[in-house]
């Protein structure tokens, strides 16, 4: 119904709402929402998320080798490998970011469509498959523990002894990876609590709005 690269277009005015009956709006919001959440919270978002990170990491690894390489140089042909190294760090970092950036906007676009669309009426049965309580859980243990490893080795693992020695590059390297790591958890445990706070709002704990159609099927103008 609709293309990867395009979300649903937001509900339309009440003045110009043309559906039939409820049915036909439930129909319509209840597709429009599982696309929604699918887009937010599904696996594959999760999947994608921590690729991104991964990207990112690499790209850090690399920049952090070329800062190693540029303490340790001696000769030209050291300084051109940092220079290598550098360049495709910052190939791999720099997307990553970008594309961090573009999934958090688009996240916050998701997020107004889920509360347009599920205010407009209240269908407990069909609702039931978009709470996704499994996978929300899923989306908060595994980024909260990521948060707890980027944490550790942001600030633990550069303190200790042998990051000490390493020098500055070393403690670099710890620390960006653990920064990564903190982020990319930090953004999966809030996209965790978005979701609940949507099912707990929405479809849960909002009183019903006002039927769009009267008993008798005509629109309510």
């Amino acid at each position: 119904m609709f293309s990867r690269a395009q979300l649903p277009p937001p509900p339309p005015p009440v003045e110009i709402r043309s559906w039939p009956d409820r049915e036909a709006l439930l129909t319509d919001r209840a597709v429009v929402l599982g696309e929604l959440v699918k887009r937010h919270v599904s696996p594959a978002r999760l999947a994608t998320l921590w690729l991104w990170g991964v990207l990112c990491a690499v790209g850090w690894s690399l920049v952090s080798a070329a800062l190693i390489t540029f303490e340790e140089t001696y000769d030209i042909f050291s300084a051109v490998l940092a220079v290598i190294l550098a360049g495709m760090g910052a190939c791999c970092a720099v997307p990553a970011v970008v594309l961090v950036v573009i999934g958090l906007r688009r996240d916050r676009d998701i997020r107004r469509l889920l509360s347009a669309w599920g205010g407009l009426d209240r269908d407990p049965v069909r609702d039931a498959r978009l709470r996704m309580p499994g996978v929300s859980l899923v989306w908060l243990l595994s980024s909260f523990a990521l948060c707890v490893l980027g944490l550790y080795t942001c600030i633990a693992v550069p303190a200790t002894d042998e990051a000490v020695r390493g020098g500055f590059g070393l403690a670099a390297l710890f620390m960006g990876l653990g920064m990564t790591c903190w982020l990319v958890g930090l953004i999966g445990v809030t996209k965790a609590f978005a979701h609940r706070r949507w099912v707990l709002r929405v479809l849960v704990g909002a009183p019903a709005p006002e039927p769009l159609f009267s008993a008798g099927g005509g629109a309510h103008r």
